[in-house]
């Protein structure tokens, strides 16, 4: 972990689950612990899981929640003001769902799911991100053996359906992704070829721009994670 205004990284426990790749972390409840909290939904431990565990970063212990409702692995997800998350795609397909937290302090109150429409493709390796006018935006990904620069969004209220995204520049799959100012901001990844590519998407302007460098690296960054600092 890597804390705001310290020089380095400090090594965190180990998770009490096990090794786990292809999830996605959720930070909640940060005021519950010396390091906080995430959840630590869906990946691949010997196989695909739907597994939904609550990570305390000061003690890696890991606590089963109830499971999401489709088995994902390499799927888009974000936190959602209210507290809550949502999640689509990977080896889930085309499906969505959305989650709220429990009443803080509720006796035995557990986290409560509901399914969402269908996204137009499958998309394995895509990422996602909330859009500043509350839509939910999954972007790229692996589909129907194909990689894609394809994105839409689904807004959260009512009778909601996606809808689509300019695509971006260039294929994606397991990239870096983050929303900040009314943007959003992909780099690397991997896709017909490597990438070392990173663009905005301006949602004022409704256009993806090529930002003007590439990654700061010989080789590519893909399989890789991303936060906003």
């Amino acid at each position: 972990m890597l804390s705001k205004g310290a020089g380095a990284f400090v090594e965190l426990p180990p998770l009490s689950c096990g090794a786990i790749y292809g999830a996605a972390a959720i930070a909640v409840d940060e005021t519950r612990s010396v390091s906080g909290q995430v959840l630590l939904l869906g990946g691949h431990c010997q196989e695909a899981t739907s597994s939904v565990r609550l990570v305390d970063l000061a003690t890696g212990v890991s606590t089963p929640q109830a499971y999401l409702l489709h088995v994902r692995s390499n799927f888009a997800a974000a936190r959602l003001p209210d507290e809550g998350f949502i999640c689509a795609g990977g080896i889930g397909g085309t499906t969505a769902e959305m989650w709220e937290q429990p009443v803080r302090d509720a006796l035995g109150a557990a986290w409560t799911g509901r399914e969402l429409p269908a996204m137009s493709l499958g998309r394995d390796g895509c990422s996602g991100c909330m859009l500043s006018d509350g839509r939910f935006a999954v972007l790229g990904g692996y589909s129907y053996g194909v990689y894609t620069s394809s994105c839409e969004a689904l807004p959260l209220g009512g009778d909601g359906h996606w809808s689509p995204l300019p695509p971006m520049h260039d294929t994606r799959s397991i990239f870096a992704c983050a929303a900040v100012a009314g943007c959003i901001i992909v780099a690397g990844g991997g896709g017909s070829l490597p990438r070392k590519s990173a663009e905005v998407y301006d949602e004022v302007l409704g256009r993806w721009l090529r930002l003007p460098h590439d990654l700061p690296r010989d080789g590519e960054m893909r399989v890789m994670g991303s936060t906003f600092l």
